[in-house]
């Protein structure tokens, strides 16, 4: 017994101290989410740096001596050229094309669609006809407004001239295929999980839980429709007839924006809501080439001078400390719990 009291004193000590750290700090949190959200600002990093960077490394542990002293003059050489090159006046025809490089990683609600448009109205600020833009692509989908917007971003680009190729490494799927699909090339991993051209909607009912426990639940609207089907209401066959209605002409327009901008697809054929890896996509005319993303910017270089382009907004302390309480919560207890368990 005594065992026992020792035992549970010791659970209840620490499941209080936690208890109290969380406290504290969703104070601290609740005082500082009155800061005001930092501004974003544009990052845009050399790629092209850093692959002669990860080169001119490799070159030095593995060559011996002779070959490190060629090395040392043909980059003296280069070094050289690029000084007077940079002195020199040049015309935009002579200079390299460019590649430039944004990630898009979406989510269900697609709410990256306001540092997409950031970024690309930065490179359109200064990109020619002769540059290109490789979005590396990954989203599962989400909401249909949201995607479609990220879409028409895309389509931004190809309305300035500008080449569009979109690499998937791991996933386009619905929504996101909606955008992948706007490139004038589309690469894909031969794993990569691509199409789901469909539309799905779901809602839980709660109408008879209500009903058994006597509670009553009114929705008044104005218009036939306003309404189609309810989470607390009683749903009828009418309502669901308009709203699996609504479900068909979104996904009509689905396939219509998908087959304007891959015409030569078989569109009734993919457009079941099913989704396949990405050797089976390119037999489909979902995808062009099957490569990663990582290949196709290796190809590109030295050729052309390659560029990262992220917009990033820095978060405050609210939001820092928000994304660390819960980590540190739960280090805290399972560390409390790992003691407890040298009890037994």
């Amino acid at each position: 017994m005594e065992f026992l009291y020792e035992y549970g004193l010791f659970v209840a000590k620490s499941v209080t101290l936690v208890v109290a750290f969380i406290v504290v700090v969703s104070t601290i949190v609740g005082v500082a989410s009155k800061q005001k959200q930092g501004k974003g600002q544009l990052e845009i990093v050399s790629i092209s740096e850093q692959l002669k960077d990860v080169t001119n490394y490799a070159k030095h542990v593995l060559l011996d001596k002779n070959a490190l002293k060629k090395l040392a003059k043909e980059q003296k050489k280069e070094a050289k050229a690029k000084s007077k090159a940079k002195d020199k006046e040049q015309d935009d025809s002579s200079a390299k094309s460019r590649l430039f490089v944004i990630d898009f990683k979406g989510s269900m609600d697609a709410n990256e669609v306001d540092h997409l448009r950031e970024e690309i109205t930065a490179i359109l600020c200064v990109a020619n006809e002769a540059d290109e833009v490789l979005v590396r692509l990954e989203s599962g989908g989400g909401v249909v407004h949201g995607y479609g917007l990220a879409a028409s971003q895309l389509q931004r680009i190809k309305e300035k001239g500008l080449k569009l190729t979109i690499a998937v490494d791991k996933v386009a799927a619905s929504g996101g295929y909606m955008m992948a699909c706007v490139a004038d090339k589309l690469l894909a991993s031969q794993f990569a999980y691509i199409g789901s051209i469909g539309v799905l909607a779901q809602l839980p009912n709660f109408n008879k839980l209500l009903k058994k426990n006597d509670i009553e639940f009114e929705q008044h609207t104005a218009g036939e429709f306003k309404r189609t089907l309810t989470i607390f209401g009683e749903n009828n066959d009418e309502g669901r007839a308009k709203f699996k209605e609504e479900i068909e002409e979104i996904h009509v327009l689905f396939k219509d924006f998908v087959q304007s901008q891959r015409p030569d697809m078989n569109i009734d054929k993919v457009a079941t809501g099913e989704y396949w890896p990405g050797i089976k996509a390119k037999s489909l005319g979902l995808v062009d080439d099957i490569t990663t993303s990582d290949d196709y910017i290796l190809s590109q270089y030295p050729a052309r001078e390659i560029f990262s382009v992220k917009y990033a907004v820095k978060k405050n302390v609210a939001e820092k400390l928000g994304m660390s309480v819960a980590r540190v919560a739960e280090r805290v207890f399972m560390k409390s719990m790992n003691k407890a368990r040298h009890w037994f």
